[in-house]
């Protein structure tokens, strides 16, 4: 046996309504429950509209329960359904009175205040969804031009997506392995070998030319207290670097120790891979030798092959506690292992900006590029100096 109707409500009547369409007044009682504080939204709507084409529309009590499992999502909303329903479908007896226990309706909300979408409004929603798509394609080219180090909360997380957006070309060298192609040296071997399968007849000139191979990439982050608003964002920029190319890419971080993080950023997840970094790194947001560190790398790992040959870049703001010589020293002997070495200084795109810290000052004669790291848009920038070098 179906089930009553709550109290309040009119008893049934023969008929709901005789329009031949009845659709448009059942939309607009939906729009009624909207100015009543019940939220409407584009999928309920078309819940409670395919429901009543399922079920005799002229039928109160169907009518009543199909609007109300369908339009209802919260117990404070049955006693200004109920309050509506009487309302639109019987106007003489008027809106029956609320229970004693239902709180008051709230203020209507923006979801509540959206229209409802109909055949006359697809061409106002597809114009608000455009809308919103240039103003988040906005938000990005804003955030692209920010400082790191003044990001809100919000807009960190964003940046996070944005970063794993970024796809790096890996730059390659010349190997010593030969491969055939139109243009280089000739091949005697290949030419001589098509000429004895077109029985001794010399047909064209093969030739042959040295492939490409990845060039090695070395990333040395500063994780001192001086870069701390940077180094979050310079963690995930070296974790999309490294999951690019994670056989020819090596990533440290440097602090008052040296600490190589390259396993950790090798994962898949950005969360896991910033957290495992994390806690390998002992100096997190501590003191800086810059000097020492860097010649422990040499000797550690550059000159065993991590440097021979490769891009280093070293992502710093040159301050440093010890003596500026012995960085300039150890930065010398680097540049001498490596094809170029490139430093990023958070510092350098801000007005006003001069190196004259006693640590720039002193590897500047070593550096092939110095430039800014402190947005996206200077990252995308480095990217692009990478690749050509």
């Amino acid at each position: 046996m179906p089930s009553p109707l709550p109290p309040g409500l009119p008893p049934p009547a023969e008929t709901l309504v005789r329009d031949p369409d009845p659709f448009p007044g059942l939309v607009g009682f939906t729009a009624a429950l909207r100015a009543a504080g019940v939220p409407m939204t584009t999928d309920r709507v078309a819940a409670f509209t395919e429901a009543l084409d399922a079920l005799d529309i002229t039928d109160r009590m169907q009518t009543y329960w199909a609007g109300r499992l369908t339009l209802c999502s919260d117990p404070d909303d049955i006693s200004r359904y109920d309050a509506a329903f009487a309302a639109w479908f019987d106007p003489r007896q008027g809106p029956s009175p609320p229970r004693p226990d239902a709180p008051a309706a709230p203020p209507p909300t923006l979801t509540s205040l959206l229209p409802t979408r109909d055949s006359r409004e697809g061409d106002d929603e597809e114009e608000r969804e455009q809308e919103i798509l240039k103003a988040t394609a906005t938000g990005s080219e804003v955030l692209r031009t920010r400082d790191l180090g003044e990001l809100s909360p919000l807009e960190r997380e964003h940046l996070r997506r944005l970063l794993q957006l970024l796809r790096p070309d890996p730059p390659t060298r010349p190997s010593r392995r030969l491969a055939s192609a139109r243009h280089g040296r000739p091949d005697p071997g290949r030419t001589l070998r098509a000429a004895l399968r077109n029985h001794g007849e010399l047909g064209e000139l093969r030739r042959r030319a040295p492939t490409r191979r990845p060039r090695k990439v070395v990333l040395l982050l500063d994780v001192s207290g001086s870069m701390e608003p940077y180094a979050d964002a310079l963690l995930r920029f070296a974790h999309v670097v490294v999951r690019r190319s994670p056989s020819s890419t090596e990533a440290f971080t440097l602090g008052t120790r040296l600490t190589r993080v390259t396993r950790e950023l090798r994962q898949r997840d950005p969360e896991r891979a910033l957290q495992a970094a994390a806690e390998a790194i002992p100096d997190w947001s501590g003191g800086t030798r810059l000097g020492e560190v860097i010649g422990a790398f040499v000797d550690r790992w550059g000159r065993r092959g991590a440097a021979r040959r490769a891009i280093v870049v070293i992502f710093s703001d040159g301050w440093e506690r010890g003596e500026t010589d012995l960085l300039g020293t150890q930065v010398g002997r680097l540049a001498r292992l490596a094809h170029r070495v490139v430093w990023v200084n958070p510092h350098v795109g801000k007005e006003g900006y001069a190196p004259v810290q006693g640590g720039i000052v002193a590897v500047l004669p070593y550096l092939d590029e110095l430039l800014a790291g402190h947005s996206l848009e200077t990252l995308e920038r480095l990217l692009d100096v990478v690749r050509a070098s």
